[in-house]
């Protein structure tokens, strides 16, 4: 059983950066997803490619990988990774009038890069919503998780 402890405090229970200097470099992956739900008129624009704002689902996939690179900028404590590869994908399902969008990012390191996958899916999605505000404020973004996980001390984790 892994040690259940809150790795971001010291002894005195104050947030600390984790010291990952005694860690082995491995391959570690993480893969992210997230949905956004939204009017089926507003499905049928961003996937015609007509919006007057231009390539929706582009735009947020460079908003998606660009936030993985600054993730330790956003989220304290986090420590800056040179991520070897972060990408993001969108898969439409026109009967639940949704986009799921899922981000991989990848690095040769000693800490894992779950944060920059769920960085990375969370900005995709507000890109999406703000670029299409205009035309649905009724957007919804849920279902943010982990997907899959592995390399490193904890090994691997699978939804579900």
């Amino acid at each position: 059983m892994s040690d259940q402890r809150l790795t971001h405090l010291d002894e005195a229970g104050q947030a600390r950066m984790v010291d990952v200097s005694d860690k082995a470099v491995t391959t570690r992956v993480a893969t992210a997803g997230a949905s956004v739900w939204m009017k089926p008129e507003t499905l049928a624009l961003i996937l015609s490619g007509d919006s007057k704002k231009g390539d929706v689902l582009a735009t947020a996939r460079i908003a998606g990988i660009m936030a993985a690179k600054r993730t330790h900028e956003l989220i304290p404590l986090c420590h800056p990774l040179a991520i070897t590869k972060a990408e993001v994908s969108f898969t439409p399902d026109s009967d639940a009038s949704r986009i799921d969008v899922t981000a991989t990012v990848k690095i040769d390191g000693k800490t894992g890069v779950e944060m920059e996958a769920l960085t990375a899916v969370s900005i995709a999605c507000l890109t999406l919503y703000d670029m299409c505000k205009a035309v649905d404020r009724g957007m919804r973004i849920g279902d943010i998780r982990v997907i899959e996980k592995t390399g490193g001390k904890s090994g691997t984790y699978r939804e579900g």
